[in-house]
């Protein structure tokens, strides 16, 4: 068996594909039909062997002492076959076989998915007394930058305003095939920060059956205003137009702070965990301080 990696669009996958594939692989000789010899029917038996592929060979490994061992033959490589330099074919110069280049259509049918194998049965490198095995086509999926694949379902990750989220939308995607498809978000219906909508039958379609599709997910993310910040005009028009907030009780000893952004990854390592470090090592340093050790039961 001979296997054969190859990338494939999610588009190919999608609409289906005809891809031609060139392959270098052994063939029998024609004109000794995979003898070797000028001479059809000609005794091409090892002499050294005797047709065995291995001699059995002597060493001395110590004064007095000899060790026999099998080893492969050195006139036929270990074949059990050897042809006379006069003997041998012109065409394949007594190898048997000789090269050949053949293209293989490979027909990737719409729905097929990642790790599919297309088998082309006897199309492997053939020798002489030996039944050719099969060429195995792989199927890799390349990775796609919009749809994300899984089964027959396909995963758009979708980017929307603020106002689009809060007020109503209209989206145009771009399909695996060009087709152009449409969805409205009505006015009034507000899409939250990893909400997910799906729409029937815009999958990838199913292998061997591709008038049934799987689902086409969309997964929105709200993208905020990009300065950060609101106009006292804006904030006002928004408060009038949404419910209002709720408004904390505060006690007269409250105090007010400041906050800053920040960033998770630094949670745990603030100041206030190595002052407290530090004042831990000062008094450990101390006159007249003593280390405080935990007896083990």
């Amino acid at each position: 068996m001979r296997g054969v990696c190859a990338q494939v669009d999610l588009e190919n996958l999608y609409n289906g594909k005809i891809s031609k594939l060139a392959l270098s692989r052994n063939v029998l000789c024609d004109t000794c039909k995979g003898s070797g010899s000028k001479t059809p029917g000609a005794n091409t038996t090892c002499q050294g062997c005797h047709g065995q592929g291995v001699k059995l060979v002597s060493r001395q490994i110590a004064p007095g002492m000899i060790q026999q061992m099998q080893a492969h033959c050195n006139e036929c490589q270990g074949s059990g076959q050897c042809i006379k330099p006069g003997d041998r074919c012109t065409g394949c110069k007594g190898k048997k076989v000789t090269n050949e280049r053949k293209v293989l259509e490979v027909n990737i049918d719409k729905g097929m998915k990642h790790g599919q194998k297309i088998v082309f049965a006897g199309e492997a490198d053939q020798q002489p007394g030996t039944e050719p095995g099969d060429v195995v086509f792989v199927i890799q999926q390349k990775e796609h930058k919009r749809f994300i694949r899984k089964g027959d379902d396909l995963l758009l990750q979708k980017k929307i305003q603020l106002v689009e989220a809060l007020c109503g939308t209209t989206i145009a995607i771009e399909h695996l095939d060009k087709r152009q498809i449409i969805v409205k978000v009505k006015p009034g219906e507000i899409i939250r920060p990893g909400e997910v909508k799906a729409i029937d039958e815009e999958g990838m379609p199913m292998h061997k059956n591709p008038f049934v599709k799987g689902k086409m997910y969309i997964k929105f993310e709200i993208e905020f205003p990009k300065n950060g910040e609101l106009s006292a005009e804006a904030v006002a028009q928004i408060s009038k137009a949404l419910p209002n907030a709720p408004v904390p009780v505060i006690s007269d000893d409250a105090e007010e702070h400041k906050m800053e952004t920040a960033d998770l990854s630094g949670m745990g390592k603030g100041q206030g965990q190595q002052r407290g470090q530090y004042d831990e090592d000062d008094d450990d340093d101390a006159p007249g301080g003593q280390r405080v050790q935990c007896a083990q039961q």
